[in-house]
């Protein structure tokens, strides 16, 4: 049977794994986002569960990180309500962690046990508490023996991971993701895919994660939204991914829904091709719906 977009936002029973309650609910509620005369999205309704763990979609330009930015409290949307579990988002908040593509956001002259203890100590967190913290997550990241190194040291995936270490070190209600696995290499990738599955499950957090490649969305979603291409950029629609984990990629159900969010962000990329006058024929390419 094949996977349908919701007409609602709100997550099926049962969709949602069950964790510790660390996770905060999320809504967005009819956000516009302006910047001068540019519209960069259009009236965008989401209601995030508590654990949920919800991935953004859509062509290069839709507005994806724009959101992302607005949720983390960096961008003030020209009307309508972000909150969190009912708090309005008025700015950057301990409670909202944000994941970057680069690992440059690490502080390169900080060992990896520095910088996951910046956040904490800078709220003056003893010494104690701030070993613990560092322990835990790097833990967690399955880089605790790397704790005394410094970012240069590391390859690229155990950079990301440190990033990861970082944000959860000040124990967010949720973390926000921008493509932060975008500049890895395939193989790496895979790795932190599984990793990240792994972590979300053990923290309990809320994620909300950014990203072009659709069997990255099938693997870590438990559903996905799909923007359609901007400007003005508003969602197409919603799927919800009711498939056991670990995920298999070979799964009738996974290739159903592979073809079903290929063929609506197809769509939305030959769309944007015409507004610009281009030949929207090169967009058939499966290799050119996946944008990377």
């Amino acid at each position: 049977m094949m996977t349908k977009a919701l007409k609602t936002d709100r997550p099926p029973p049962g969709s949602v794994p069950a964790k510790n309650g660390h996770g905060a609910a999320v809504l967005v509620d009819g956000v516009d986002i302006r910047f001068g005369s540019f519209h960069a999205v259009r009236n965008i309704s989401l209601d995030i569960a508590a654990g949920e763990f919800l991935c953004l979609l859509g062509p290069s330009g839709c507005g994806k990180s724009t959101l992302l930015s607005a949720l983390a409290g960096f961008v003030r949307p020209h009307q309508g309500s972000l909150t969190v579990d009912g708090a309005q988002v008025g700015g950057p908040d301990p409670d909202l962690g944000m994941v970057f593509q680069s690992s440059e956001a690490l502080f390169d002259w900080m060992t990896v046990r520095q910088n996951v203890t910046f956040g904490p100590r800078m709220r003056g967190a003893s010494r104690a508490e701030q070993t613990k913290l560092a322990d835990e997550y790097l833990g967690l990241v399955g880089l605790r023996h790397c704790a005394d190194r410094f970012p240069s040291q590391l390859s690229g995936g155990m950079r990301q991971r440190v990033q990861i270490a970082r944000v959860l070190a000040n124990q967010p209600r949720v973390v926000l993701m921008d493509e932060p696995f975008g500049a890895l290499d395939a193989q790496t990738r895979q790795v932190m895919q599984e990793e990240m599955a792994r972590i979300w499950q053990t923290s309990g957090c809320t994620v909300v994660f950014v990203t072009h490649d659709i069997d990255e969305a099938i693997l870590l979603g438990d559903r996905v939204a799909v923007m359609t291409a901007g400007p003005a950029a508003a969602i197409k629609s919603v799927y919800p991914i009711d498939l056991p984990r670990p995920r298999d990629e070979s799964d009738p159900a996974a290739l159903e829904l592979r073809r079903a969010l290929r063929d609506d962000i197809g769509e939305e990329v030959r769309k944007s091709l015409r507004d610009q006058g281009l030949d929207p024929q090169s967009a058939s390419r499966p290799d050119l719906q996946e944008e990377r």
